[in-house]
């Protein structure tokens, strides 16, 4: 097998519903996903009871779209080839395919999902697991199994992490794109108002 049982699952189950075993607590909303049960989302109460010695991942929310953190994920899975974000200090990546806005355009955009199209920041080849999944199905070309990476050449054609150097590099050419967008104008560059001159004495 080229991906895990429980990673279809994954990518179909429903996040962030209220717990129907613990409505009324504080943290009762469900986004825990258990890999041995490879059942329905749980809350943090359900982990503690239901699942307490199993292997279990916690997804988080950005922008109304499912993410999980390169940390917990790469721990149980090959995730050699997809994009990674850093959220809130943390690197993540997103479980599905985000829908595009309409207006959006590859042209001139040097690294595209080899299954959605969306556009990338670095030479990986899909924008999340659920793309990863679709290419594994189709072609068997890219693993998600631990245990059968691709040797170090393959990994460089799948996409890597980018170096803390080159991520360093990138963040800081992103600020000075941003930084030149709002600046405004230098102020002596600003028209001012001419002082009014009083007209010459007659003779």
């Amino acid at each position: 097998m080229l991906a895990p049982p429980w990673l279809e699952s994954l990518l179909s189950t429903t996040f962030f519903t209220v717990c129907p075993s613990h409505r009324d607590a504080p943290r009762s909303e469900s986004n825990m996903f258990c890999l041995d049960c490879i059942s329905d989302a749980f809350c943090f109460y359900c982990r503690s009871t239901r699942h307490k010695d199993h292997s279990a991942i916690q997804i988080r929310r950005s922008s109304y779209h499912d993410v999980v953190r390169v940390a917990e994920i790469q721990k149980v899975l090959d995730i050699t080839g997809v994009q990674t974000y850093v959220i809130n200090s943390a690197r993540v990546l997103f479980l599905n395919e985000r829908p595009q806005p309409k207006s959006s355009t590859s042209k001139g955009v040097p690294h595209l999902c080899e299954i959605c199209g969306r556009s990338l920041l670095d030479p990986f080849r899909f924008c999340s697991l659920g793309c990863k999944l679709a290419r594994i199905k189709n072609n068997g070309d890219a693993t998600c199994n631990l245990g059968s990476k691709d040797d170090e050449v393959g990994e460089m054609r799948e996409g890597r992490l980018p170096s803390k150097e080159e991520e360093e590099l990138r963040e800081r050419g992103q600020q000075e794109m941003y930084t030149s967008t709002l600046t405004p104008p230098n102020s002596n560059t600003r028209r001012r108002k001419g002082t009014p001159h009083r007209a010459p004495f007659g003779s």
